[in-house]
This record gives structure tokens, C-alpha cells and sequence, in this order.
């Protein structure tokens, strides 16, 4: 390796570093109590299951995992979160340089993605959005390394059987991307004919198969209540016939907002805009269905169901436009201008935590504003007062009694909400304040 690719890759390992601490000690310098998403996944991860009342049980398991590393420090899961992004990026990287032959231009391909606050300004907060991320970007990695071998490593294809599966429990959005790769492999095996059928492709199905099964027991045993929740999302069941149209214009409104500093920094990169597709690249076209295809799909079930996409659900679905865009005008871009790219890229990286700093400092009235330790404090007293027993179990909403159940030095198991619950008729001892109660087990 010469010596400038060396110093771009240190470059990439540097700005993975950075990104790392950065938005690890900035939130956890900032807030004074975690963010709601993640004080839910982890009451859920106190009493794991294979899926709970909003989410499969991807993004309870991992919070779950750091506490039993780190216990109820709050950093840990800004880390947690940040690990997860940091591994996507590396995958994106990787997939890049297959995809350029160029260390700076999948630089670049990565790099672009701090322009997007879905990578950076959102991710302290470990929801189900950032839970996929890894296996998002693996999932198109490895199914390229599968497509592109004509004898393909069975590895891959048991990897992908995982990830596929690890990314589907985490959230069932995931399929947007499952299917788009689904329809590629369609696309050249059985209409353009240039890619054959093989069994081994089954290996994976079989592995993502068996591996969901526990969630699919689990789904039945409880009345889908996952699925019916994210249909509650939507608003499909308050919907009106003018979200059919409302909705997908608002979405794609939205995104494009979101997307100006992504689309600014390409047009400094590139010298003109000239696109012409050749459908015979095979690169080319697997870029397209993993970019542009999920879009499609979200903005056609919106129109078709007139269903209300969030706009966080999108997280996942920009991990590699960078890659795309690149792809697309590699011949077209100004190399001499990376300094500048760098310049303004290192502006935004330092804007956006600098602006998150600000936010939470000046605001006071957040979730993470939120008293969560002094009154777990309050409540072990006022039991350490009555009762000899450590607490055992908490009932309530996720945010009040799952900071209690983060909090306390037991670290309770969260058993739901107090309407309907028959914990209590089974407690040993326990004490209700409003709408929380805690208690011991017989």
C-alpha cells in the first residue's frame, strides 16, 4: 500500500474514532437522564421476551447486554448507539472500495453521510431505526459477495440468514430492504436470464427461517400485537381518503429537506450533472435497488394504504446514497476539490454536536431533562424504610416505571402496565404511588 492510500485510511479509521467519542461524551456530558427510547428498550430488556407491546426485541436485547457490562451508566448506551453506527459505516466503507477500486473516492462515499442528521444529530438515542443499521449494511454486503461469486461461500449465505433476521427483529421496516435485494436477484436471474438459480440460495432463507420462529410463537401467543401497533403508527386506522395523496407528499417533502446538505456537498464535488445508466452494470444496478427501490416501496405502500411514514423510520434507508451518488458521477468529480469537502464536512461534524449541546443545554423541560436517579433515590428509601426485601419487579409505562427499573440498585424486573396486571395479586409486598407500583415476588 503507498503511501497516500495509508494516510486516507488512517484518515477513515480517525474519523470513526472521532465520531465515536464525539457523540458518546457529548450527550452524556449534556443530559441528565437517558433518552425515552432507550430507558424503554431497556425496561423491556429487564424481563426479555421475544417481542413486546411495540417492537420485536432487537433493540431491547443489545441495551439489555450493556447492562449486564455496565449497569445503569448512562454513557454506555450513547456507546452502544454510536458502535452500532460506526459499524455500518466501516460496512459501507468496505462495500465502497469493492465498488470504486478507490480508497479516497469510498471515502468520500462514507464521509457524505455526516450530512445527514439521521447519522449523527439522532443517533445518541439507541431506538429500533438505529438497531438496523448494522445489519442493513451487512445484508447488502453480503448479498452482493453472494451475487457476484458463481459459486457462492455458504458462509455468506448463513451470515445473511442471520443478519437478515437480526435486522427484521429489531424492526419489521427491515423487509424494505430484504425485498429489494429479493427483486435484484429476480431481475437477473429469471428476466434478464444472466444469473442462475442455485439451492444454495436456500441456505439462507432456511437460516432466516428457523431463526424467527421463536418471534413467530411468540407473535401468535400474543395476538400480533407488534403488527397491530405499527398499523396504530400509521394512522391507518384513523385514516382519511386524502392521506392518500397527503401523506406520500409530505414524506417526500420531508426527505428532501433532509437530504439539501447531502445534495449541496455533491454538487461541489461534482463538475456537472450528467447521468447515463448502463443496465448492463451490474454495480450500477445493485446500487440502484438498495437506494432507490426501498424508497419506492415505503412511498407506494403510503400511497396505497395512506398510511403516515415517520420520519425516523427512514433512517436506515440513506446508509448507501453516498455510495450511489459517487458511483454515478466518479468520472465527473472534481478530486481537486476534496480539501474543500473535507473542510465542509468537518464544519458539519462539528456543527451538529455543538448544535445538540446546545439544545439540551438550553431546554429544560426533555425526557433527558427528566429526574429519573433522585426519584428512584426517594422510592429505595421510602421501601428500605418499610420492607427488608429488595424490590423485584416494577409495574407501570415504559418511561416512569422503566427509569425506576434502570435506576434502582436491584434493577427490577419491568412487568407492564398497572391496568389488568395480576402481578400484584401475586406480590409478596409492594407499595403504588399514582400510577407505579413496586414490589417483591413471593
Amino acid at each position: 500500500m503507498d503511501v497516500n492510500k495509508k494516510k486516507l485510511l488512517n484518515l477513515f479509521y480517525i474519523f470513526l474514532s472521532v465520531h465515536l467519542i464525539t457523540w458518546t461524551i457529548v450527550p452524556a456530558l449534556v443530559n441528565n437522564n437517558l433518552p425515552l427510547d432507550v430507558i424503554e428498550a431497556l425496561a423491556w430488556g429487564s424481563n426479555l421476551d421475544w417481542g413486546f407491546n411495540k417492537h420485536p426485541p432487537g433493540s431491547a436485547f443489545f441495551p439489555e447486554l450493556f447492562f449486564i457490562l455496565f449497569g445503569p451508566q448512562d454513557w454506555a448506551y450513547y456507546l452502544l448507539s454510536q458502535i452500532f453506527v460506526i459499524i455500518s459505516f466501516y460496512i459501507v466503507f468496505k462495500l465502497s472500495i469493492e465498488f470504486l477500486n478507490d480508497i479516497k473516492l469510498s471515502l468520500i462515499s462514507v464521509l457524505i453521510l455526516e450530512s445527514i442528521f439521521y447519522y449523527n444529530f439522532t443517533t445518541p438515542e439507541f431506538n429500533v431505526n438505529v438497531a438496523q443499521l448494522p445489519f442493513w449494511a451487512a445484508t447488502v454486503y453480503l448479498a452482493w459477495k453472494v451475487f457476484e461469486n458463481n459459486n457462492p461461500n455458504i458462509i455468506y449465505l448463513i451470515l445473511i440468514g442471520f443478519t437478515a433476521t437480526a435486522g427484521l427483529l429489531s424492526k419489521y421496516l427491515f423487509v424494505y430492504i430484504l425485498l429489494s435485494i429479493f427483486l435484484f436477484f429476480s431481475y437477473f436471474m429469471f428476466i434478464l436470464k444472466k444469473k442462475k438459480f442455485q439451492f444454495k440460495y436456500l441456505i439462507s432463507v432456511e437460516v432466516f427461517l428457523i431463526l424467527l420462529i421463536p418471534h413467530l410463537i411468540w407473535l401468535s401467543n400474543n395476538d400480533y400485537v407488534t403488527i397491530t401497533y405499527g398499523l396504530a403508527r400509521s394512522g391507518l386506522d384513523v385514516g382519511a381518503l386524502s392521506d392518500h395523496f397527503i401523506n406520500p407528499i409530505k414524506l417526500i417533502l420531508k426527505q428532501f429537506v433532509i437530504l439539501i446538505p447531502f445534495f449541496g456537498l455533491s454538487l461541489i464535488l461534482v463538475k456537472k450533472i450528467k447521468i447515463k445508466i448502463n443496465f448492463n452494470n451490474k454495480k450500477l444496478l445493485y446500487l440502484i435497488f438498495i437506494n432507490v427501490l426501498p424508497l419506492i416501496l415505503i412511498l407506494t405502500t403510503s400511497m396505497l394504504t395512506g398510511s403516515k411514514i415517520r420520519t425516523m423510520w427512514m433512517t436506515p434507508f440513506y446508509l448507501f446514497l453516498g455510495l450511489l451518488m459517487v458511483y454515478l458521477f466518479k468520472k465527473q468529480i472534481i478530486i481537486r476539490k476534496f480539501n474543500k469537502f473535507i473542510f465542509l464536512i468537518s464544519f458539519l461534524f462539528l456543527l451538529s454536536p455543538a448544535l445538540y449541546g446546545y439544545v439540551s443545554i438550553l431546554k429544560d423541560d426533555k425526557r433527558t431533562d427528566y429526574p429519573g436517579k433522585k426519584i428512584a433515590q426517594k422510592v429505595q428509601i421510602e421501601w428500605d424504610q418499610n420492607f427488608d426485601e429488595p424490590i423485584g419487579f416494577v409495574i407501570g409505562d415504559e418511561w416512569k416505571a422503566g427509569n425506576l427499573s434502570y435506576h434502582l440498585k436491584s434493577r427490577p424486573k419491568w412487568e407492564g402496565f398497572l391496568d389488568n396486571n395480576n402481578i400484584l395479586d401475586e406480590a409478596k409486598e409492594y407499595v403504588c404511588i399514582d400510577d407505579i407500583c413496586v414490589g417483591t415476588y413471593k
